[in-house]
Order: structure tokens, then C-alpha cells, then sequence
């Protein structure tokens, strides 16, 4: 990934449907609150807070935001670079969401646990600054 020096504020007033949008400030805030960092734009549509270089055991490497997301249309994704078994009593407790790899898919954040959703990125983004686990080795850039 790269980032893209577009203006986050000019994307996100352009973000469809309106609740999508909505959803992504609301976010936006929370990763700004937990990082301290502002948010830059990344490719792919993605915002992104802060820099990490990431190192997988196989040799693929690259670069990353520490936090992210990213307003797409069918659903606001909620990038958590670790996955998702650490967070499992916590899902249980978000509310409606679908996840994938390292992707949180939540379409209504109306219906969902803001607190419980701060608690899985404070965790991911610490996890993020103590530099991963033995699957991907992480390096905090900027």
C-alpha cells in the first residue's frame, strides 16, 4: 500500500450512502482519540493512521497504517492487522458484524457497541506497537 496525499476530509464528504459516511467520522474520531495521530489516505480508499513496516516470515514485507478503515459501500471495513482471535470475547459482545481474514465488516454502526468497538482497536493498535507475534514482525515508522 501507498499513500495517496488525497485529502481525507474532501474523500469522506464524498462517501455514499450518507450512513456510510456518518459511520466513517465516527471512526475516524475513535482512531484519531486511540493512535494521537491524524489520518492520512492510503490506496484502495483506505484511511490510515500512522506508518508501520510489516515483515512476514516468508519475506513478503511492505507498509501499512497502524489503524485503519475503510467506507466502503456495502459496509464499513475495520482493518485489525492481527485477526480476530484475540478479540473473541469481544465480537461476541460488538453487535452485528462479519469478519475475513483481518477485515471487521460492520454495516450499521448504529448497532453496534462503540465501547466494545474502541476496546479491539486500543488492543490492536497496542498489539501493533509491541511489534507483532511471530507471524509478521511490525515496525512502527511515523
Amino acid at each position: 500500500m501507498e499513500k495517496t496525499g488525497q485529502d481525507v476530509q474532501e474523500y469522506l464528504a464524498a462517501v455514499t450512502p450518507s450512513r456510510r459516511r456518518d459511520d466513517a467520522l465516527v471512526v475516524l474520531d475513535i482512531m484519531r482519540e486511540i493512535t494521537g495521530r491524524e489520518p492520512e489516505m492510503w490506496s484502495s480508499g483506505i484511511v490510515g493512521f500512522g506508518t508501520c513496516h510489516y515483515r512476514y516470515p516468508t519475506g513478503t514485507e511492505g507498509l501499512s497504517g497502524i489503524l485503519g478503515f475503510a467506507p466502503r459501500k456495502a459496509s464499513l471495513t475495520v482493518y485489525v492487522f492481527e485477526g480476530f482471535d484475540t478479540h473473541r470475547d469481544a465480537l461476541a459482545q460488538l453487535g452485528p458484524h462479519t469478519t475475513s481474514v483481518s477485515c471487521l465488516y460492520i454495516k450499521d454502526l448504529s448497532k453496534v457497541d462503540l465501547d466494545v468497538l474502541r476496546g479491539i482497536l486500543q488492543r490492536s493498535y497496542e498489539w501493533m506497537r509491541e511489534g507483532g507475534s511471530h507471524d509478521v514482525t511490525l515496525t512502527i515508522v511515523d
